[in-house]
């Protein structure tokens, strides 16, 4: 995690209508890609770090039932199709409560710790962007680097196999569960994310093929 700039106060600054936050200058490490050990030991040492703050943050399904809310909404989302829209709320609602039956250790997440996140330092890595921190287990976390497609993925098996006592079923969990999320925000009528349309067709096709490997069919029965 960054830390604030230690020459002025940490406060918000308010200039010409924008509110400025300063931070500690990293000098840039080598931009080599991120390997899965080098992920999962900043990872972990983040956790270390979020376990010792006494923060009020969100659970992991008060995001997931905002997005229960809006599959449910069909004049919030327009043109999500009635088998997409089963998709997707089937999908929500069994892996939140899978993965919150399993009974892990909860505790202050990132949220969303994906490669975008992360700064390569000459002190290491480095992540930033923390407004969306969440409670739950660590896996939840760990998910959010391993997406498959984008031009820099780590291989699930392979965090885990670095990242202490982290469990690979339940990483898997979450992952099919964060695209059932963000694509569910793509087909809202509102959604600015650029290419958000292909992304509404691409995160319906990632979710089928993560459902797949899940063996289970999208309604919550094993395929």
């Amino acid at each position: 995690m960054a830390e604030l700039e230690p020459r002025v106060e940490p406060l918000v600054y308010v200039r010409d209508g924008f509110a400025v936050t300063l931070w500690t200058y990293y000098e840039a490490g080598p931009s080599s890609d991120i390997t899965p050990a080098d992920y999962a030991h900043a990872l972990a040492r983040l956790h270390a770090g979020l376990r010792q703050i006494d923060l009020s943050a969100p659970h992991f399904t008060d995001r997931v039932a905002d997005a229960q809310r809006l599959v449910a909404d069909q004049e919030q989302t327009p043109e999500l199709l009635g088998a997409n829209r089963e998709l997707l709320s089937n999908t929500l609602t069994l892996l939140s409560t899978a993965i919150s039956g399993r009974g892990a250790d909860d505790q202050l997440l990132h949220g969303e710790p994906h490669p975008g996140n992360v700064l390569r330092t000459r002190k290491g890595l480095l992540f930033i962007d923390l407004e969306t921190c969440c409670h739950g287990p660590v896996e939840f976390d760990i998910a959010h680097g391993l997406f498959r497609g984008e031009a820099r993925t780590l291989a699930a098996e392979e965090v885990c196999e670095h990242y202490p006592g982290s469990n690979e079923d339940v990483v898997e969990q979450c992952r099919t569960l964060i695209w059932a999320m963000i694509t569910t925000w793509r087909w809202d009528r509102n959604d600015q994310l650029p290419n958000g349309r292909y992304w509404r067709i691409e995160g319906l096709n990632q979710l089928r093929l993560a459902l797949d490997r899940s063996g289970l069919d999208g309604s919550g029965a094993r395929a």
